[in-house]
């Protein structure tokens, strides 16, 4: 088994990063938080890193002269930590597709839908879920992903399934599909830690 050494990205309050903290204390999950790191100064994660005497960095590209220097700084602070994996836990921001090529099958996303339904740019938070009740479906669910240069387009690796009720609204669902979040992202993170998971081209094996 291996420990992931892990950098959480996240842009606002955090649940799914609190979650991951909750996994490892209770043992479910093998893994250091090395570093939080957000865009936002004003993120909710923050204050979750700080309470548990996590490092945080904020890293927002307006922030910087230029692209390159933003890239290196992100890249700086991940080795600097000695990162080996990296989880997106509601970052709102793409990946610089330098990070992705250095950790590459390294970086997993959850996203609140059944991918690759309901995925892509600007499919989040509560428009995920205003789409899937506008369209009448049944099932929604929850997907972990791993994170290439495309919006929700990396390998599956893995997926739960959530009913849609028929007096569900998008606070009702999003509640109960964030509840599935917390669970299914910390079981993907170790699939990882007890290396058994195999990628073959777009296929993700669990073994």
């Amino acid at each position: 088994m291996t420990k992931l050494a892990l950098a959480v990205f996240a842009s606002g309050r955090g649940s799914n990063f609190s979650a991951i903290l909750q996994s490892i204390e209770n043992g479910a999950l093998h893994a250091d938080v090395r570093i939080l790191i957000s865009n936002n100064p004003e993120a909710g994660a923050l204050v979750t890193a700080s309470d548990y005497g996590i490092p945080v960095q904020v890293i927002n590209k307006k922030d910087f002269a230029s692209r390159t220097l933003f890239v290196d700084a992100m890249l700086s602070v991940l080795e600097r930590h000695q990162v080996n994996f990296i989880a997106l836990a509601g970052y709102m921001k793409k990946i610089p597709p330098e990070v992705i090529q250095k950790y590459e099958n390294r970086i997993l996303n959850i996203h609140p839908a059944l991918l690759p339904s309901f995925g892509g740019k600007g499919m989040y938070g509560h428009f995920v879920h205003e789409a899937i009740l506008e369209t009448g479906c049944k099932i929604s669910g929850v997907t972990v992903h791993l994170v290439d240069e495309h919006y929700d387009r990396g390998p599956i690796v893995a997926q739960r399934c959530v009913p849609v009720k028929e007096n569900d609204n998008p606070d009702t669902l999003a509640a109960r599909v964030l509840k599935e979040e917390h669970r299914l992202f910390a079981e993907a993170l170790q699939f990882f830690a007890e290396e058994r998971v195999e990628i073959k081209g777009r296929r993700v094996v669990i073994h």
